[in-house]
């Protein structure tokens, strides 16, 4: 099979989980980070999105490097939270793994929608994966934005 600019995620993917299926912080955030330069190929319509994956994943990074043991699997620092009563606040790691793994579904889906659509616009593709991942999750100004824009 060819390289193409998900060789190295999909590589990495391999690395996520410890042999008893944890997830380790590390190797998915170094998956996560991954798809950054790619989003930069997308130019402008993506800077939001990179911004807010980059802003959350430096979020958990930065909670990782405080006690790389300790927080050698993220479920840690969710546990944590819960216990500390932290786990709702919009600045909390648990809130960016979150919405982490949002943007990486709503990536998901438009990666697919190219691929499976490629007689649809940008537009198309961002507005169908928008809808189908991430506007449940939306107020109406955040979903007006990003359709009108996307």
């Amino acid at each position: 099979m060819a390289e193409t600019v998900f060789t190295p995620s999909l590589e990495g993917m391999k690395h996520v989980k410890a042999e008893n299926g944890v997830i380790l912080t590390k190797p998915f955030l170094e998956v996560c980070k991954q798809i950054l330069p790619v989003l930069d190929k997308f130019g402008a319509a993506m800077a939001i999105v990179k911004s807010d994956i980059g802003g959350n994943i430096t979020r958990l990074e930065n909670k990782y490097s405080s006690d790389p043991s300790k927080y050698e699997h993220l479920y840690t620092m969710v546990q944590e939270e819960v216990q500390n009563k932290t786990a709702k606040g919009s600045s909390s790691c648990t809130n960016g793994l979150l919405w982490l793994t949002r943007a990486m579904d709503f990536l998901v889906e438009l990666f697919r929608n190219l691929l499976e659509h490629p007689d649809w616009t940008m537009s198309q593709a961002c507005t169908d994966s928008y809808t189908k991942t991430l506007k449940k999750f939306h107020g109406w100004l955040a979903s007006s934005s990003f359709t009108r824009n996307g």
